[in-house]
């Protein structure tokens, strides 16, 4: 049975719901998860205060309400499946290891910050640092998945290390700051200046960017891993079309202020 907490109402001050982690509630019954303590600006509530619990402990969980100012949903969970009926808060899914988030509206900053593992999919739109790094830190999104069916704000993969996200809407600017690997897939517009500090990784712009100065053309190909990506990214229900699988890319090398061996891979008009 689905464990379901419902917001009674909007809280006044913003939320700190790390505790609310499928694997951190499974086998717990209604009492215990009722118990569970939260912090509600500087102080501290417990779930049962601000949420109405139905069901039991279960490593199926469905959060429900506006969820706008409760941050750290899912936060470093190691497994389960969490379902935000609404928009969720800033560090949604941060630290996360295994399992699936669903954020059926829009995702706050921070979304999927150092993330390891794992999955999560934004229905809406995700704010700034999607799968990046903390301020302060050089190290972003480690491994996993990100899916955003809307549009991304500002340094998307900042600090990215390994995984893939994509975007079917538009990407911010700097998306890839530092990047050392890892894959970011812009679907719409791409924001000003992609890839600044970029060792590695791969930026896949499917318009036409605005580069920095620092990237040369390398070449126009049709990379076999893409083809692999796109097809994968398909599946999971983003807009990739045919012209996008079979085109062509043209390649440029860069940031040219680091090894120059990352790419920002756009696609070529037919």
């Amino acid at each position: 049975m689905t464990l379901t907490l419902t917001l009674r109402e909007a809280p006044a001050a913003p939320v700190r719901a790390e505790a609310l982690a499928p694997d951190r509630l499974a086998g717990l019954g209604r009492n215990e998860v009722e118990r569970l303590a939260l912090f509600h600006g500087n102080r501290r509530a417990s779930v049962g205060d601000l949420f109405a619990v139905s069901g039991d402990g279960d490593d199926d969980v469905r959060i429900e309400g506006d969820l706008r100012r409760v941050g750290g949903l899912g936060t470093a969970m190691g497994g389960g499946r969490l379902t935000i009926a609404g928009d969720a808060g800033p560090y949604t899914g941060a630290g996360m290891t295994d399992g699936e988030i669903v954020v059926e509206g829009d995702a706050g900053d921070w979304a999927g910050a150092a993330m390891r593992g794992g999955q999560i999919v934004v229905r809406g739109s995700a704010g700034r640092r999607v799968g990046g790094a903390y301020t302060g830190s050089r190290a972003g999104m480690r491994g996993g998945d990100i899916l955003v069916h809307g549009d991304a704000g500002d340094e998307a993969g900042a600090g990215l290390r390994r995984g893939l996200i994509a975007v079917a809407g538009r990407v911010g600017d700097a998306a890839g700051l530092n990047a050392l690997a890892g894959t970011i897939v812009a679907f719409g517009d791409v924001g000003a200046h992609p890839g600044p500090g970029m060792r590695r990784a791969s930026i896949v712009a499917m318009t036409a960017a605005a580069l920095l100065p620092t990237y040369v053309r390398a070449c126009t190909y049709r990379p076999p891993f893409l083809r692999l990506c796109l097809h994968r990214l398909r599946d999971l229900g983003l807009p990739v079309t045919a012209a996008q699988i079979d085109g062509q890319y043209t390649r440029w090398s860069g940031d040219g202020l680091e090894l120059r061996r990352g790419e920002i891979l756009i696609l070529e008009a037919s």
